[in-house]
């Protein structure tokens, strides 16, 4: 992630759980999920989605294995939706985040998989030029780079609970 990432995701990034996964903080960390992402059903929704997906990619993925073992017994929405058997893989959309900094930001996003590293994939955030977003986006960057440190994968924590 670069700085500009780490600034927008630093309410996923803030908790205990490394490495930080989106999908455990929509379900695991429902309050500050639902304040983060402005259309939190369609998240959640998704993100159980495009798990089931991994799964049917990866069935013997030990951490994956683990994650869906861990929201399946901490969270009954979880359970709901995984229930659904909804399967999901999105390339490009919308995504609105409420950030705690600089407030809501209606952002596009693209995916792409890297061909040279199989299994990462690259999202590109953008914002078009003009608009309350793209405001937003500098004045979270003019936020992050005053930061003298911001959440990351690296980050520790004694209270981490694994994968």
């Amino acid at each position: 992630m670069n700085q500009l990432a780490l600034a927008l995701y630093s309410p996923v990034l803030a908790g205990s759980r490394r490495p930080a996964n989106t999908t455990w903080f929509v379900y695991l960390e429902p309050e500050a999920a639902q304040e983060f992402f402005v259309d939190y059903d369609r998240i959640a929704n998704d993100a159980a989605a495009m798990l089931r997906l991994e799964a049917g990619r990866n069935p013997h993925d030990k951490a994956l294995i683990e994650l869906v073992g861990e929201l399946s017994t901490r969270s009954e929405l979880f359970r709901r939706r995984w229930a659904q058997h909804d399967v999901k893989f999105h390339r490009s959309g919308q995504k609105r985040l409420r950030h705690p900094i600089v407030g809501q930001l209606d952002l596009d996003f693209e995916s792409m998989q890297v061909s040279s590293a199989p299994g990462l994939q690259l999202n590109v955030y953008t914002a078009a030029a003009g608009t309350p977003t793209a405001d937003g986006l500098k004045l979270l960057a003019s936020w992050a780079a005053s930061q003298e440190h911001l959440p990351t994968e690296a980050t520790t924590s004694a209270s981490s609970t694994g994968p």
